[in-house]
């Protein structure tokens, strides 16, 4: 039984739930509000019996097909009938249920059609969020990554490019702004996608642990090592790694890694054979490699080979007008989790997401939702549902008017003493006599591009 693309646009046009079954139950079709309403996705629906809803309404005898599958093919119709269905959460959902058994030219049952529809609001909910979808977009993100602004669209075409190369990738971006997302669209977006994707952050483990997890360990390498073990870069085999906040390797890791990078090899803590490993390396950090370097804190060997090809994450300041859409995501995301049935935000909550600074990017704007949710008990959030710090009267007042006189000295001096030292930020803070931090902060609040305003 072919279930053609002209039916599937008809049905999911349906307010109701249509779902589609062979006459062994096996689930053919399924329609958009079916999948709202379930929780499930079209793959997870897909050749799975109709069992899994656990229908209260079925009489499903489950010894063949059609007759001997579900008494429905032996009456051939089910009027409008009072059933629970259980979704995805496993939460119980009331529904009316109708259903007719489908016949081939020679009267041969090959199926069945049923249709949802729920005894509460929650069904114009689920219609309205679809289309809230459908208009946003929303589910046209780049794997998984919400972004329309030229900055964004910049973005994907680097990732698109280097995609399909082994050329090693460094992520750049402040914290917050999605820099393993971009790592896991590298991935997926090449022909190792279906290989390992392995994560390691490299800040949360001292050296010799750290060392164990990218190369494994041999029993009785240290005190605790009762057995061998395989690191990250041999689970990663054929795959890819991400090395999240590189910045912070040990010096001696650093040689180690350099060596993989060259030989493609590795050698585990307490053995001196070398494996041979197929690994895409991709890092990530959002610390100045350029100043550690300096400090003579990071090998310029190193930085050298893993900063082939850069990729920035844009910081949230830089692409304001994406908000909406990722507010939106958000959203629909908590509704799913928590079903609830919160539709948006009112247009004065949306007015304070567009206008605050948002210094923690995406991780702080997907908090504040998450902690919006929690207060809001209606269809909307409004402003009385978000954080405190969202309240204008709680921003810095840089944020709130036109800059006066004293900002502007501030920005001033910071530019002719950056340009005095061609650039370098810690002899800038040596000079104006504030810590490198400082300096750091005062670029970000006046929003000076060392490119633009200092270097050009």
């Amino acid at each position: 039984m072919d279930i053609g693309k002209q039916w599937q646009t008809i049905i999911d046009a349906a307010q109701e739930g249509f779902i589609i079954v062979d006459s062994g139950g096996k689930i053919l079709a399924a329609n958009q509000t079916t999948l709202l309403m379930t929780g499930y996705s079209e793959q997870e629906h897909l050749g799975k019996t109709c069992r899994v809803l656990n229908c209260t309404g079925c009489r499903t005898i489950g010894k063949g097909t059609g007759k001997d599958w579900c008494g429905l093919f032996s009456r051939g119709v089910m009027k409008e009938k009072k059933c629970l269905i259980t979704n995805k959460e496993n939460r119980s959902i009331p529904v009316f249920k109708s259903a007719s058994v489908l016949y081939d030219d020679q009267g041969n049952a090959i199926g069945a059609v049923e249709t949802l529809k729920e005894r509460t609001e929650n069904i114009q909910f689920q219609n309205e969020l679809s289309s809230i979808r459908r208009i946003y977009h929303i589910d046209d993100g780049f794997y998984g990554i919400i972004g329309k602004t030229p900055v964004m669209q910049a973005m994907f075409e680097l990732i698109e490019n280097v995609a399909f190369s082994d050329t090693p990738v460094m992520i750049l971006g402040e914290s917050g702004t999605g820099k393993e997302l971009v790592a896991r669209a590298v991935h997926e977006a090449g022909p190792r996608k279906s290989k390992p994707f392995i994560k390691v952050n490299c800040a949360s483990l001292n050296q010799s642990l750290l060392e164990s997890e990218l190369f494994g360990h041999v029993k009785g390498a240290y005190t605790g090592a009762d057995k061998n073990r395989i690191g990250r870069f041999e689970a990663a085999h054929g795959g890819t790694i991400l090395l999240d906040e590189v910045g912070d390797l040990p010096m001696a890791t650093q040689v180690k890694l350099l060596r993989v990078l060259e030989e493609k090899k590795i050698e585990k803590v307490g053995d001196n054979r070398s494996i041979a490993v197929d690994v895409r390396i991709i890092t990530a950090t959002n610390r100045n490699l350029q100043e550690l370097m300096t400090e003579k804190k990071f090998r310029e060997d190193l930085f050298f080979r893993i900063n082939v090809f850069p990729i920035t994450c844009p910081a949230m300041e830089k692409r304001t007008e994406d908000i909406p859409l990722i507010v939106q995501h958000f959203v629909n995301v908590n509704a799913r989790k928590t079903g609830k049935k919160i539709l948006g935000l009112t247009p004065g909550a949306m007015k304070l997401m567009m206008a605050y600074p948002w210094p923690g990017n995406v991780r702080e704007l997907r908090n504040t939702l998450e902690y919006a949710f929690v207060l809001c008990q209606g269809n909307c959030i409004g402003v009385e549902h978000l954080p405190d710090k969202l309240s204008q009267e709680k921003w810095p007042s840089a944020n709130l008017a036109s800059k006066g006189p004293e900002q502007d000295n501030e920005r001033s001096s910071l530019v002719t003493t950056l340009k005095q030292t061609n650039g370098n930020q810690a002899e800038a803070a040596r000079r104006l006599g504030v810590s490198r931090v400082t300096v750091w902060k005062r670029m970000k609040k006046h929003h000076i591009d060392l490119e633009r305003d200092v270097l050009d």
